[in-house]
């Protein structure tokens, strides 16, 4: 046989090293170099999910279901593959609020309800108990298992003296490594990086302990999978267990427990949620749990059947296969690590668990009741961090207490598989409350109580009260005639409901309780401002910007909010707190003024992460001095404030598409109305131009045509008005087409190397006889060695015409001047041409370009000509690279400039 006092070592030894991993870790954060800040890591300590029901019942479920093992396993990977938009929310949620267990998180949601909070604890406290009980069974029994050594049917303990009872011994050892463990920080929201360390670093041990004793049967014992099976199949019932008819009808519900369970379960929450460090590391567990759910069950059935085939009579309990057959080979060494597997798989879930339970004991049960007792003067006290932490230390021994002695009551009647789906119905009556709550926000505060209360006590009663039934503790009638003999009352067939099994009935009617307790009740029910304002938040969670929306109707000061914070948080995590928020707004605090309502709300979440959201907001608020602000205002305000976060996304888009819309259409409506009266005043002037030459040309015509003796200098005169005026008609068509090829992109542009100089010379050559007939002054100064521009030359010598032809026509008769002039620059050449006209007014300097436009005074007379020509001169600079404008006071004439590149600038 092994030695007692050597197994104890060897634990001790093992727990010891979890302990230097956890220090390690810890000594790392401090340093700032966290080892958690790492997806596999946290994949791995997701892991703490697989616990001693795993890694023993199992294959207990297996020997006798064959498959059924597997929908606990199914289900997690359903929720991380499919369901990982729900964890993120959940993650994203938590962040934002400092959520530090899953009482904190279903409290906050639904207005931050101490009553709530304390609700979800006691279910979790009692549900969870079972769950505890379980590892020390299984811990237990392994080690008297162990200690038969090479003995696998000797039954109970050895008596040994230094160990006595097994499973007392192994609950006050898991207590001390939880406190040591779990209980080192106040703030339950900060990471946890040594107990996460350690349970990463366990996941791998338990995986390599059950994939070796699975290689050691598969392939030590049998010949590999192919013989294992064989020889299994020859057996008949063992052949049944391979077919699927070997399946009950619970799949489905088992499935969806664990579905419930992997999120519900408080320590689940407590590595999924409180210990993520980046959200990003979801998507590296989305897979990496899966797999590693994989690799654990591999070899499961060989496990089951290896041991259903090597003890064929029965007298060894499946739940201890893993450990009999290397035993019955006798490989202590084996032997020995896949007890130290199991232990660690039991060990990780009660650390968690009890650290995870311990929190919610403390904020949500104990500090709520312990606050509202003026008599204990704790408000008095300067720090309540040491308080705080020996609540929840000695939380941490009183569930292992209450798991010892369930194991000691009722442990010994069911087995393990059963023992955990216990748990896992209780966890579940939280999902309504949790998933709807964070999609829903119609969901009340009295709707989750109604929920949660209506499912738990239905679970009492098909799962709980039958456990004592079985162990003795109530009349066994109970469980076949129902109470009072009333069959309709039977826990394991309530209201006639039979061929489940006694989980999956339980679950039915439990969950049927919930939600419709929940929906109907929320339904029914008018939700509290508070209620409303965190429904929004919760729903809307990854609508948040980010930006403080802190509101706060009195005044604190930073020194009184100071002292508060110390009072739980200790003084230097507070000193730490405050120099954050100091560094995040980019000052130093005024202890000596008033805080603002975004620092009251970033204490208020700090103290939420060591006493809870609830405690949290009753702290602030009796700290918080009101001025003069009456409840029923504060709470029309709230009201408002919670109607605004609600709509107002929604209405800000809406209003921010309907503004553009409505802009559009005024602009829109604006230009038409613009066009409609160009196009009027166009169609006037176009058809004025058009008419007037055409006029000329018929009335001269006729004249022509009907006097042929008409004198020959007359005749003569009257030839030359009609070709000036087809002149003039021509040019006019030809701006029309100019215009509509610039505009459409036809126009075909010669682009070379242009000498200026020649194009005003051309220019001015083509208009000196017109200047010479108004008698209107031309000077023009071109400077010698230019270089030459790039563009068009047809181009560039219509757009001198029309600009020297428009100064013509507004300058005085007799009287005019022109004047043109070049500034060469570093890339481009300016060219201005200058009148002594009317001038243009301000207000129409810029419309002037405008195709159609043309100036109105009180100076310049009626329009002249078609109002396309200087949309033309714009159309031709700005396609040469250049720009066109005017400057000009009325009165004192107008100078027109413009710029075109230089070919080699």
């Amino acid at each position: 046989m092994i030695p007692g006092w050597f197994l104890i070592l060897t634990s001790l030894a093992y727990l010891s090293l979890l302990f230097a991993i956890a220090y390690w870790a810890d000594r790392r954060a401090d340093a700032g170099r966290s080892v958690i800040a790492n997806p596999y890591i946290y994949a791995l300590s997701i892991a703490v999910y697989c616990t001693a029901w795993t890694f023993y019942g199992s294959v207990g479920r297996a020997a006798t279901s064959g498959l059924g093992f597997l929908p606990v396993y199914i289900g997690p990977t359903l929720m991380f593959v499919l369901g990982w938009i729900v964890l993120l929310k959940m993650i994203r949620i938590s962040k934002m609020h400092r959520i530090t267990t899953i009482a904190d998180f279903i409290s906050s949601r639904y207005g931050k309800s101490h009553l709530l909070g304390g609700l979800v604890t006691i279910i979790a406290v009692i549900g969870i108990i079972p769950y505890i009980a379980l590892q020390l069974k299984a811990v237990s029994t392994s080690f008297n298992v162990l200690l038969h050594y090479p003995d696998v049917t000797a039954e109970g303990p050895t008596g040994f003296a230094v160990v006595g009872d097994t499973a007392l011994w192994v609950a006050v050892l898991m207590a001390v490594f939880s406190i040591l463990f779990g209980t080192r920080h106040i703030d339950a929201t900060e990471h946890h990086e040594g107990m996460v360390a350690a349970i990463a670093f366990e996941s791998v041990v338990k995986l390599v302990a059950f994939l070796s004793v699975g290689l050691f049967v598969t392939f030590g014992l049998f010949d590999g999978f192919g013989d294992l099976f064989a020889q299994a199949a020859a057996v008949p019932e063992l052949r049944d267990l391979m077919t699927v008819a070997a399946l009950d009808a619970d799949w489905l519900a088992l499935t969806f427990l664990s579905m419930m369970a992997i999120i519900c379960l408080p320590r689940q929450f407590q590595v999924i949620v409180v210990e993520n460090v980046h959200e990003r590391h979801l998507t590296k567990a989305m897979w990496l749990l899966p797999l590693y759910l994989l690799l654990i069950n591999i070899f499961v059935l060989p496990i089951a059947f290896g041991g259903l085939l090597r003890f064929p009579d029965g007298g060894v309990d499946a739940d201890t296969f893993v450990l009999a057959l290397p035993m019955a080979e006798q490989y202590p060494g084996l032997a020995l690590f896949v007890f130290i597997g199991g232990l660690s798989a039991a060990t990780g879930m009660v650390i968690v668990a009890t650290v995870a339970l311990s929190t919610m004991i403390c904020n949500d049960l104990v500090m709520p009741g312990l606050l509202r007792f003026a008599w204990l003067h704790l408000s008095e006290r300067r720090d309540l961090s040491g308080l705080l932490l020996n609540i929840r230390r000695g939380a941490i021994g009183l569930i292992l207490l209450l798991g010892y002695l369930y194991f000691l009551l009722i442990g010994e009647a069911y087995a393990l598989v059963a023992i955990g789906l216990v748990s896992f119905a209780a966890a579940a009556q939280w999902a309504p409350a949790l998933i709807l709550g964070m999609y829903w926000k119609r969901a009340s505060r009295r709707g989750a109580l109604a929920g949660i209360s209506a499912g738990f006590l239905v679970w009492g009663y098909t799962l709980l009260l039958p456990s004592f039934a079985r162990s003795g503790y109530l009349p066994e009638g109970f469980l076949e005639f129902g109470p009072f003999g009333i069959e309709l009352l039977k826990p394991y067939a309530l209201f006639g409901l039979e061929g489940l099994n006694n989980i999956s009935h339980a679950l039915f009617w439990s969950l049927l309780a919930n939600v419709g307790g929940y929906v109907s009740v929320s339904l029914l029910d008018r939700q509290s401002t508070m209620e409303r304002v965190q429904a929004t938040l919760f729903v809307d969670a990854f609508r948040q910007s980010g930006a403080s929306t802190a509101t706060m109707y009195g005044t604190v000061s930073t020194t009184e909010l100071h002292d508060v914070a110390e009072r739980f948080l200790g003084r230097d995590h507070t000193e730490d707190a405050f120099s954050e928020y100091a560094r995040l707004r980019g000052r130093p605090l005024d202890y000596g003024a008033n805080a603002d309502g975004d620092l009251v709300q970033f204490i208020e979440r700090r103290l939420a992460g060591a006493i809870g959201a609830a405690s949290a907001r009753v702290m602030i608020g009796s700290t918080v001095k009101g001025e003069g602000v009456s409840v029923d205002a504060i709470m029309q305000i709230l009201d408002e404030t919670s109607q605004v976060l609600e709509y107002s996304r929604q209405l800000e888009q809406k209003s921010r598409e309907l503004e553009q819309a409505t802009t559009d259409l005024k602009a829109a409506n604006e230009r038409l109305t613009e066009l409609d009266h160009l196009k009027d005043d166009f169609l006037s002037t176009v058809t004025h131009e058009l008419r007037t030459p055409l006029t000329s040309i018929r009335s001269f015509s006729e004249i022509l045509h009907d006097t042929p003796d008409l004198d020959v200098a007359e005749r003569q005169h009257f030839l030359s008005i009609i070709i000036r005026e087809s002149e003039r008609l021509t040019r006019l068509i030809n701006q029309v087409l100019d215009l509509t090829k610039i505009e459409t992109g036809r126009m075909d542009w010669q682009m070379s190397d242009v000498d200026v100089r020649d194009v005003i010379n051309h220019a001015v050559a083509a208009l000196k006889q017109l200047f010479e007939e108004k008698q209107v002054g031309l000077e023009v100064n071109l400077p010698d060695n230019l270089p030459p521009v790039r563009g068009d030359r047809d181009q560039l010598i219509q757009l001198a015409i029309n600009l020297l032809s428009n100064a013509e026509k507004f300058c005085p008769e007799g009287a005019g001047k022109v004047v043109v002039d070049m500034a060469p620059g570093n890339r481009f050449l300016t060219v201005s041409i200058a009148d002594n006209g009317p001038g243009i007014p301000e207000d129409q300097q810029q419309l002037i370009f405008e195709k159609f436009h043309q100036v109105r005074g009180s100076n310049t007379g009626n329009p002249m000509g078609s109002g396309l020509g200087l949309a033309i001169c714009r159309g031709i600079v700005e396609h040469l690279g250049g720009r066109i404008w005017v400057r000009s006071r009325p009165g004192h004439g107008a100078t027109f400039y413009f710029t075109v590149p230089f070919a080699h600038p």
